[in-house]
């Protein structure tokens, strides 16, 4: 194996399309979950149950709670674009967060075998990861 170093040119095209990637990612998540939380607040707990069976076991407060949630981190992951000093920190809290809720949802679909929603949240938590992971290293 050999170990290649990179021009500086490189080295800053490399560091664009890794930054590309991380964008789109968090843009994503984010409109996955403000478009999943908004649902939840706006929704009949009727369409909600009917939906995704879960939101039966739970009080309705629980579930409209979890829509802010949602709504709250999904802009959180966006507010680098406000402001990268206080915003990185937000981020890497608020992926932090989506990723802990994600896991739990997660646990939830598999137990109650709904293969939809569980193989969504395997995507979210690939994506959720990754955007953890690398912008976490930066915050350093």
């Amino acid at each position: 194996m050999t170990t290649q170093t990179l021009s500086p040119a490189r080295s800053r095209l490399n560091a664009s399309y890794r930054n590309l990637t991380l964008w789109t990612l968090q843009g994503w998540i984010a409109m996955f979950f403000i478009a999943a939380g908004y649902a939840k607040l706006s929704e009949p707990m009727g369409n909600l149950i009917e939906l995704m069976r879960w939101p039966a076991l739970v009080a309705p407060n629980m579930v409209r709670g979890l829509g802010v949630a949602e709504i709250l981190l999904a802009v959180l992951v966006l507010a680098p674009l406000a402001s990268w000093k206080h915003g990185r920190p937000l981020l890497v809290m608020a992926a932090s967060g989506l990723l802990a809720l994600e896991v739990v949802m997660l646990g939830i679909h598999a137990t109650g075998m709904d293969v939809g929603p569980a193989v969504t949240n395997l995507v979210l938590i690939a994506m959720t990861a990754t955007v953890l992971w690398k912008r976490a290293r930066e915050v350093r």
